[in-house]
């Protein structure tokens, strides 16, 4: 999906951000987040209907959507449902009217990253684009970090996660104790871990 693809030129060439993906039915809201956004190098794509950017959405280029909640059609709500059967884990935020805030809570229950209602004012929509671009930097740093381990690493790996011991690892994949010691050791060291905490939480971020 998103892990094989370079963020290094989507984030950091022609001095651009990153990619927004901005879909609502009034064509108002969107040219004011698309001249917000651009007037800090974001680069923007604007859709007037949940249908159209779902017919021309690319999974392989990182960025955050942002999507009116109510839309004539396809609501935004369909759009992140759409979007989760795809297993697609672009960062998610809805642009809600105060009577929304109910539905944007389910939304934000099902993996939305944010809502914003309007009006909304340009630092708050500034800051919350930066910091879901971190975001993205590092879940694409860390995936990178585990997919330089071994198969059998992996598999280690996933019994650590689970709070396996490494008798019990050593046991469930029928290889020996200072075996999995040493893959404990390479996991550490290509995660650049410290500590089972530091693992986990490149595990969990990625």
């Amino acid at each position: 999906m998103l892990s094989s693809y370079d963020y290094t030129n989507e984030l950091s060439g022609e001095n651009k951000n990153g990619l927004v993906y901005v879909i609502d039915d009034d064509a108002d809201v969107r040219e004011s987040i698309k001249w917000l956004l651009e007037s800090t190098n974001y680069r923007v794509e604007d859709y007037e209907s949940g249908e159209t950017f779902i017919a021309q959405f690319n999974e392989n280029v990182p960025s955050v959507i942002l999507c009116d909640l109510r839309m004539p059609g396809i609501s935004g709500s369909d759009v992140q449902d759409h979007l989760l059967r795809r297993r697609i884990d672009a960062p998610f935020i809805f642009i809600t009217g105060h009577g929304d805030v109910p539905q944007a809570v389910q939304a934000f229950k099902k993996g939305a990253m944010d809502f914003i209602q309007k009006p909304f004012q340009q630092p708050q929509l500034q800051k919350l684009a930066k910091e879901l671009f971190q975001r993205r930097q590092t879940l694409a740093q860390n995936r990178t970090l585990i997919e330089k381990l071994t198969p059998r690493e992996q598999q280690v790996l996933e019994r650590i996660v689970n709070g396996r011991l490494n008798k019990q690892i050593a046991d469930d994949l029928g290889i020996s104790i200072k075996t999995v010691e040493a893959h404990r050791a390479s996991i550490m060291d290509k995660t650049g871990s410290g500590t089972v905490a530091d693992l986990m939480r490149v595990v969990v971020k990625s």
